[in-house]
């Protein structure tokens, strides 16, 4: 009786045998009919049935070590094919050596002479298959080696004839250094849980780690290498990098736009910044961003923040910073200034002397403007401003993409190269948004302005794959190489601007002026300069007899009114001196849904203007407090308020001068002061875009003279501290 038939080192049960039966080892005494009698050491004897004594957990025959009772065909179908054929290949050999029948028992035939069991020992046998192996062209067969096959195939089964070296478990970081890979570890641990970004930025991070821990003594992996290493360590759902894109129709020809000249073409877009921000009422929001890429040189002629909205006076602001030098700021690097740029620097500073203490950026004045049509950029204001500038204004075909493929990818480069390091990183879609992007936004819309400045003029000096020069056609140029190489050819002819010019850019609503002066949505905007027009009608027929009003969406304190003369003069809100902050039409609607009308129309505009001024206190944090600096690390380092105007901007005309404290040196007015610089005041050839809005009022996305901190210096220290606007306004 055997439990296993016919197999090779089989476990039998018959007389004489011992067998492990319910912990025990009993010998098999004889075999009745259909059971078996068992006497163990002591003398007890058992009778039992086959089929129960077999079932028994414990139960082997002593002395015999039996193979596998099925073969491992899943384990088996991992293996590479030839290394299975190989092995199947021993299993006919070791069956043909045991049995005498490559099929193994049963299965029919005469055994070969050699290795017939009845004429021919088990050692001849082996010997003779050893030969005949290597007479077949197996390599390295001898008769030990034919044994130990024998011995693997009894041991494990099919799954013992298998060559081992193929099975072995390969390291997932291979040779990395043990501290390269627990810098990655560290990484992805940083990253768990916010917004996944790109291998390229999770490689900057990894280098930060080894900076800070080892020094200059590790140094970061090939990036093939480091992408595998990722790849291996992190978890598939949290692995950085692009999601793969379908097409979904059928792809349209595609013809690269070629310029040749700085500002020959320039494309315009807006799209979401990828970042969570804090907005002026205290809730969050993805502010828009609209940036002018000079297509020759690659450049980022300028980029505009705004919380919601991008408007037409945004627009109208892109081209006047185009063609106006961007100064830098005090604290950049001074590798960041025109002077250290790949420029002829003295050359274009002969031309023109604004750029004098000016960031290194091109300064561009567009010939062709292509946009898309977005009603910002095909509307009267914006194709007015245009044409005032005489730049032409191309329309992109619709629903093709690739018109303005150089800004598109741009505003990957952005997300990919900055988006992704500030704190309130969303990701470039919801699948790769982490859960606590809301806990850790932190920056508002001015601040990310600074920082997106500061990184344009760093984007400038990076190499563009895409820049090439006919004398050196094998290295990647950077944008300012590119502007400085271009310049040869095309020349550089500054644009004069004034303060005037960015009023008239801005956009126009007609409003009739009544005995209260000028109201505007639940505003009331008054001047003793109106005295004289009460109650009149203007000249312009066409209109009804209302008057010409220009004025900011993103800063409701003052409008400017065309006054029979021609000149734009500045009108105060009434209630400007109590509303220390610029806000927009969005942050004004928030205040009248929220304040009930309880009194008549003056004392309810009262009551607005202070739920105004309250909502703004606490919707922005005390500069000792800075959210940035607990989420962000160090912020107040980062942040930097807009430097000084480098010259005194004069005021001529304007209304409500009277009681207003005279400007202090660099255009800034004295503490105190809240009225702001005359809308004639002159925006001379030494000055920048950054003093006209120092002369006409702050835009969004950078923070007023009267709300944001600004640097001064104190005679004893001599250093820079901030000035802190809610403590000078308590004394007001």
């Amino acid at each position: 009786m055997s439990k296993a038939s016919g197999k090779p080192g089989g476990r039998k049960v018959e007389p004489g045998a011992h067998v492990v039966f319910e912990g025990r080892t009993w010998q098999v005494a004889a075999l009745v009919g259909a059971t078996v009698r068992l006497v163990d050491q002591e003398g007890t004897t058992a009778s039992v049935l086959p089929a129960y004594l077999f079932a028994d957990p414990g139960f082997e025959v002593a002395g015999v070590q039996a193979p596998a009772s099925a073969p491992q065909w899943g384990l088996f179908e991992t293996v590479p094919v030839k290394e299975r054929e190989r092995a199947l290949a021993w299993q006919r050999h070791i069956r043909e050596v045991e049995t005498g029948l490559p099929a193994g028992p049963g299965s029919g035939g005469v055994p070969r002479p050699q290795y017939d069991p009845e004429q021919r020992t088990l050692a001849e046998r082996e010997q003779a298959k050893a030969e005949e192996m290597t007479a077949l062209g197996w390599a390295k067969v001898s008769r030990p080696t034919v044994h130990r096959m024998r011995s693997r195939y009894r041991a494990q089964g099919l799954w013992g004839l298998v060559d081992g070296r193929t099975q072995r478990s390969s390291s997932p970081t291979g040779r990395t250094d043990e501290r390269v890979v627990a810098a990655v570890l560290e990484a992805l641990r940083r990253q768990r849980g916010r917004s996944r970004g790109t291998l390229r930025g999770l490689r900057e991070l990894t280098g930060q780690i080894l900076h800070d821990t080892y020094g200059a003594k590790v140094k970061l992996p090939p990036v093939s290498t480091f992408n595998r290493l990722v790849n291996a360590l992190a978890d598939p759902l949290e692995r950085p990098g692009s999601p793969a894109r379908t097409a979904t129709t059928a792809a349209r020809p595609f013809t690269p736009t070629v310029a040749l000249r700085p500002g020959e073409m320039v494309q315009v877009d807006t799209t979401r910044l990828d970042v969570m921000a804090v907005l002026d009422d205290g809730s969050l929001g993805r502010p828009e961003m609209t940036i002018a890429l000079d297509v020759a040189s690659r450049s980022i002629l300028a980029a505009v923040l705004r919380p919601e909205g991008t408007k037409s006076v945004d627009a109208a602001l892109l081209l006047a910073e185009m063609a106006v030098p961007h100064p830098a700021r005090d604290g950049w690097p001074k590798a960041l200034s025109m002077a250290h740029a790949a420029v002829p620097y003295e050359r274009l500073l002969s031309l023109d002397e604004r750029l004098a203490g000016a960031a290194a950026r091109p300064v561009v004045v567009p010939e062709t403007i292509v946009v898309d049509r977005g009603h910002v950029f095909v509307s009267e204001a914006f194709v007015a401003a245009c044409e005032t500038l005489g730049v032409s204004v191309q329309p992109a075909p619709p629903r093709q993409p690739t018109a303005k493929g150089a800004v598109e990818r741009t505003f990957g480069a952005i997300n990919t190269l900055l988006c992704q390091h500030i704190a309130g990183y969303t990701g470039s879609n919801v699948t790769r948004r982490g859960p606590g992007v809301a806990g850790e936004a932190c920056w508002t819309v001015a601040q990310l302005q600074d920082l997106l400045d500061e990184w344009i003029t760093a984007w400038q000096n990076r190499p563009h794959e895409g820049l090439r020069h006919p004398v050196l056609p094998k290295t990647a140029l950077t944008p300012n190489e590119m502007w400085g190489a271009l310049l040869a050819v095309s020349g550089y002819v500054p644009l004069p601007l004034s303060g005037r010019d960015y009023l008239e850019l801005l956009p126009v609503r007609w409003q009739a002026i009544t005995d209260r002066g000028i109201r505007i949505n639940y505003r009331t905007y008054d001047a003793p300069v109106l005295n004289e027009h009460r109650g009149r009608p203007s000249a312009t027929a066409s209109r009804g007899g209302k008057w010409e009003v220009h004025h900011n969406p993103h800063d409701a304190r003052q409008v400017w009114l065309r006054l029979p003369d021609g000149e734009l003069t500045e009108l105060p809100w009434i209630h400007r001196d109590h509303v220390h902050r610029p806000f927009n039409e969005r942050t004004w609607r928030h205040i009248q849904a929220t304040v009930e009308q309880r009194a008549d129309r003056e004392q309810h505009e009262a009551d607005l203007a202070d739920a105004l001024d309250q909502l703004l206190r606490r919707a922005r944090p005390a500069p000792a407090a800075n959210t940035g600096a607990a989420a962000a690390g160090n912020t107040a380092s980062r942040v930097r308020a807009p430097a000084a105007p480098p010259a005194t901007v004069p005021s001529t005309k304007a209304a409500g001068a009277e009681g207003r404290a005279p400007m202090t040196e660099g255009g800034l007015q004295a503490p105190g002061a809240h009225e702001a610089v005359s809308a004639q005041a002159e925006w001379g050839a030494g000055d920048s875009l950054d003093d006209l809005e120092h002369a006409v009022g702050p835009t969004d996305g950078i923070e007023d003279r009267d709300s944001a901190p600004y640097s001064e210096l104190t005679p004893d220290q001599g250093t820079f501290v901030l000035y802190d606007a809610y403590q000078e306004a308590e004394q007001w």
